[in-house]
Order: C-alpha cells, then structure tokens, then sequence
C-alpha cells in the first residue's frame, strides 16, 4: 500500500505541478509586494486621494466595506494574469509554432464507416478497428 503511494507521489506530473503551485505562490506575492508599493500608490495620486489607497472603505449600516483592497486585489489579479501571458503563454506558443512538424499540422481526415473513428484520407485501413476502407481493396474482416 505505501509502495503504491510512493509511487504516485514521485511521478513526474505531481512533482512538476508541486513546483508549479510553490513558483506560483512566490510569483504572486512578488506580483502583489509590486503593485502595493508601487501601483497602488500611483493610482492615489492620480485620482486624488489622500493617504494609502487600500485603507479606502465606504460604510453602510455600521458595516466596513474597503473598496480600496478590492481595487488593489484586481490589480494584482490582471498584472499577474498579463505577466503570465506575454511571458510564459506567448513565448511557449512561438516554440510550439516553430517546432510543430508536419505531423502536428491537422491532415484530412473521414470516418471508419464500421467504429465511427477519425483516420487520415490516405489510409487503407482503420488504426482502431483493423477494417478495410471504402474504395479500397473489399473483404470481410
């Protein structure tokens, strides 16, 4: 049972999204440590307000509501979500793009009249069950 278990821990796929969740994280904070010093502050003096602008707040009925961390929250939230884009995502579609071969470009393609499968136009058989196409050499199976 623990073999199991240890096995399952020390595939590439939990490992790597480990690492993923524990860069994450520090990306994020960095990214928030950012816009907290920085666009934060900017932001106050653009629109005029006085002080910090994450101890902004409205209430209602006695009931605290802090705008100003909500602002703060999305910038964080849309920074991160550009970086990540134009610097993970664009980049590793450009590598995707440039090394795509051509059996990575879609070939056309017809259905195995007897599974209902996907297979290339040029084919003589089906590559999931094995049966002659139409307009080929006919036969039972």
């Amino acid at each position: 049972m623990l073999s199991g278990f240890k096995r399952f821990l020390l595939r590439g796929n939990v490992v790597d999204l480990a690492v993923a969740v524990v860069i994450g994280a520090a990306f994020t904070a960095v990214v928030g440590a950012f816009t907290e010093a920085f666009l934060t502050p900017l932001i106050g003096v653009l629109v005029g307000a006085e002080g910090l602008f994450t101890d902004k707040f409205f209430e209602v009925g006695g009931t605290r509501f802090p705008w100003g961390q909500f602002i703060n929250a999305a910038f964080v939230f849309t920074l991160t979500a550009a970086v990540v884009y134009f610097f993970v995502v664009v980049p590793v579609n450009r590598l995707q793009d440039r090394f795509a071969t051509e059996a990575d470009v879609a070939a056309p393609t017809r259905e195995c009249p007897e599974c209902l499968s996907k297979v290339p136009e040029a084919a003589r058989r089906c590559a999931f069950c094995t049966s002659e196409l139409a307009g080929e050499a006919t036969g039972s199976r």
